[in-house]
């Protein structure tokens, strides 16, 4: 083991003499142990996603699990009589999280091996480490974000959104209006700095530049009157999505300097990126000023990208990319420009965002 393991994203729970007492096939009564439940309960506060592989009749162990109380906190159970590795694997293609982020803990050690085996990737632990669990640096992790706890609500309102889009019949942009989205931008608080920094790290396909902002320089540009820090939220029908994006927004009396531009994958098919520049578009339009961006072009950011040009953004010069001197925050950044214009309120959510034009 690393001395600095990455992060368990999701835990496998085997059920019989692991997560509750006994065989549950030989006594429908099993019970669970209540410093059991405080490491399902630590570990969901912590963001950390779990599910369950078990050899057991599915509709008696979901009967008992739901009994317990638990059933909420487990994603795509995996109940039957098929190989244990088969059933991490299935977890972790429907959370499309690599083999990596996964562990699994069983009692027998043969089903530990042969997880071992077929997914060496995937973390093992014995059953008798179930109280350990929260005190290992694996599960133990650096930052806790205030969305850490709504983690599994978000993703369980996302299968259900994804459902529900596989069988309606009609464009994507008319199912979008079906959700009821709404989308909120605002100025950022200290308790947001943490997942902010987050995604600025984790934030890879619509990120305009990669620089990773740590809380204590967040905490330093939201205590400045020169820069606006925003957070993006958004929500619908089926739950929250949570914090979703973040603009950093230097202000200058005839232009404004977006230094920072990230919005998460999740929400990509929702075009929440441009929805948000547009937005940003509009509000330099009525405050009669320019806009320049940094952004560092990759493989993973073409997303970013076409919605920079979508509202107008180009590497034409203009003397007030030129009066900002030179990019500090790494190689490779460049300064796009726009003139920008009034835009329409997006169709597919309602939009609710501070006016920066009385900064």
């Amino acid at each position: 083991m690393p001395e600095h393991p990455s992060p368990v994203k999701c835990l496998v729970w085997d059920l019989d003499n692991t997560l509750w007492h006994g065989t549950l096939l030989e006594d429908d009564t099993v019970q669970v142990s209540e410093d059991v439940r405080r490491v399902i309960e630590v570990l969901d506060s912590r963001g950390i996603l779990q599910s369950v592989s078990s050899r057991n009749d599915h509709d008696l162990a979901w009967q008992r699990l739901q009994e317990l109380g638990l059933a909420e906190y487990f994603m795509f159970p995996q109940i039957n009589w098929g190989a244990k590795s088969n059933a991490v694997r299935a977890v972790a293609g429907q959370l499309n999280f690599a083999h990596c982020a996964m562990a699994f803990i069983d009692d027998q050690p043969a089903e530990r091996a042969e997880v071992s085996y077929q997914l060496p990737d995937v973390r093992t632990y014995r059953a008798e480490q179930v109280r350990s669990l929260p005190e290992l640096p694996e599960f133990s992790l650096e930052t806790v974000t205030v969305e850490s706890a709504h983690r599994r609500r978000i993703y369980q309102a996302g299968f259900q959104r994804e459902a529900e889009q596989e069988t309606f019949a009609g464009p994507d942009e008319e199912f979008l209006r079906t959700l009821d989205t709404t989308m909120r931008i605002s100025r950022a608080t200290g308790e947001e700095l943490s997942r902010v920094e987050e995604i600025t790290l984790r934030t890879t396909r619509m990120n305009a530049t990669g620089v990773h902002y740590c809380e204590a320089r967040l905490r330093t540009l939201l205590a400045d009157p020169g820069h606006e820090l925003l957070v993006v939220t958004m929500a619908d029908r089926y739950g929250p999505h949570g914090t979703v994006g973040v603009l950093l927004l230097e202000t200058h009396p005839t232009v404004w300097h977006l230094k920072l531009s990230a919005t998460s994958c999740r929400v990509t098919s929702f075009r929440a990126g441009e929805v948000v520049l547009e937005w940003l578009s509009d509000q330099a339009a009525q405050a009669g000023v320019h806009l320049v961006a940094d952004f560092r072009p990759t493989e993973r950011n073409q997303l970013m990208a076409g919605a920079y040009r979508s509202v107008g953004f180009t590497d034409d010069p203009c003397h007030c990319v030129g009066a900002l001197g030179a990019p500090v925050d790494g190689e490779g950044i460049q300064r796009l420009h726009a003139h920008p214009a009034r835009r329409d309120a997006p169709t597919t959510m309602r939009l609710t965002a501070p006016d920066l034009t009385t900064h």
